[in-house]
């Protein structure tokens, strides 16, 4: 301040930690606008175009000035359209009134915490995972109640860890499947069970089903086919490849609507119009078959990805499942990730994220690779490393 007094801000921010693929990505920018060429593994963002289809939606809301605000949950006909995907994709059948479009999953997730958390409440979150789940529920005033995980249970919870660290102050279980950073799935027989031991302490599941679709080997489910009453969190960000549009959803609970529409409607108005009449486009059938060539080639540059840096020295225990993340261990190649990191990008000029980012268990001793560019930058970055690794 001008006056030299420091102003105290809210406590809350005190707990809170910053989101490293972002001073990472930052980071990477600042050198490609100085000249250099970074070959960007941070981000987990899709490097193709937006598909044709949602352009044309898009270009036809804006020239039909469908630019103003929609309901707080979002335009019916979109929520519709998410429920015949359901339908199509895992044979369930979900009213449209349960499904709410959010300005991208970051918003539905927020909405869930400050449903279900009052202060001092505690939800179980893997460790690692996505970073920003533990700071949304830091936002509600509860506990990031973090269940250390590794490959020996591919990352994942099981029902015996959430039964036991479960405490008297926790509400619930959020977990993904693929997860995220480590593209590992939660087995069917494990969904259940976890399922179980939530609802036998009277719990509530909740399920991020962000990379449904990036999936390789294995075909995905959701929770919903196994509780209709758990809380699911998706998006058009990652399989759709529509990042910058910022649009989400959440299957919630019939009971929780009304909850939800006067949250959303005080904190959001309402999620963007033109991306949700875009959206539109996401299900159309010409849409649906560019995603499923993208899926395959996502998993091509996986396979690629996979064996060349375990030759490069990384410990890759098996293939991840789904998502477009690879968790390597460093162990053999440096003591500190962040440390890793940072020298990888001024030498080898390779941009990827340190596992500080998504936890504390083993955090130093990892990194997440994201395979989102084209297998010729993919092999350009192996290349870079290799020789950064030589020296």
């Amino acid at each position: 301040m001008a006056d030299g007094i420091q102003r105290q801000y809210a406590s809350r921010i005190e707990g809170m930690t910053s989101f490293k693929v972002v001073d990472f990505l930052e980071a990477a920018v600042k050198m490609e606008v100085q000249g250099r060429d970074i070959v960007r593994m941070e981000a987990g963002e899709p490097a193709f175009p937006t598909a044709p289809a949602i352009v044309e939606a898009a270009s036809v809301a804006l020239h039909d000035e469908k630019t103003f605000y929609t309901p707080s949950l979002g335009i019916i006909e979109l929520r519709e359209a998410i429920a015949a995907f359901y339908d199509t994709r895992y044979g369930l059948r979900i009213p449209a009134q349960r499904i709410v479009v959010t300005t991208g999953s970051s918003a539905a997730l927020g909405l869930i915490c400050d449903l279900i958390i009052n202060p001092g409440d505690g939800l179980q979150l893997t460790d690692p995972g996505y970073p920003c789940n533990a700071n949304f529920v830091r936002r509600a005033g509860g506990e990031p109640q973090l269940i250390p995980v590794d490959a020996h249970n591919a990352y994942q919870l099981t029902p015996e860890s959430v039964a036991e660290h479960w405490r008297d102050n926790t509400v619930g279980v959020l977990v993904a499947s693929p997860s995220n950073p480590t593209g590992e799935m939660l087995s069917r027989d494990n969904q259940r069970g976890i399922n179980a031991v939530v609802a036998s302490r009277n719990g509530v599941m909740i399920m991020d089903e962000l990379y449904h679709g990036l999936v390789y080997d294995q075909q995905e489910s959701s929770i919903l086919e196994i509780n209709n009453d758990a809380m699911v969190i998706n998006s058009f960000s990652k399989y759709f490849g529509m990042t910058g549009w910022r649009l989400g959803w959440m299957v919630v609970p019939e009971d929780a609507l009304a909850a939800v529409n006067i949250m959303a409607q005080n904190f959001y108005i309402s999620p963007p119009s033109i991306a949700q009449y875009a959206a539109l486009g996401a299900f159309e059938p010409a849409t649906l078959e560019i995603m499923e060539a993208r899926r395959a080639e996502f998993r091509q540059r996986r396979d690629y990805l996979v064996p060349a840096l375990r030759e490069l020295g990384f410990s890759i225990p098996h293939t991840p499942a789904g998502a477009f993340y690879i968790y390597a261990g460093i162990e053999k190649l440096a003591e500190d990730s962040e440390a890793f990191c940072w020298d990888m990008l001024e030498r080898a000029g390779v941009a990827f994220t340190p596992g500080t980012d998504f936890g504390e268990h083993l955090a130093r001793q990892h990194v997440r690779f994201s395979y989102t560019q084209p297998m010729d930058r993919l092999e350009l970055a192996v290349e870079r490393l290799g020789k950064a690794l030589a020296n």
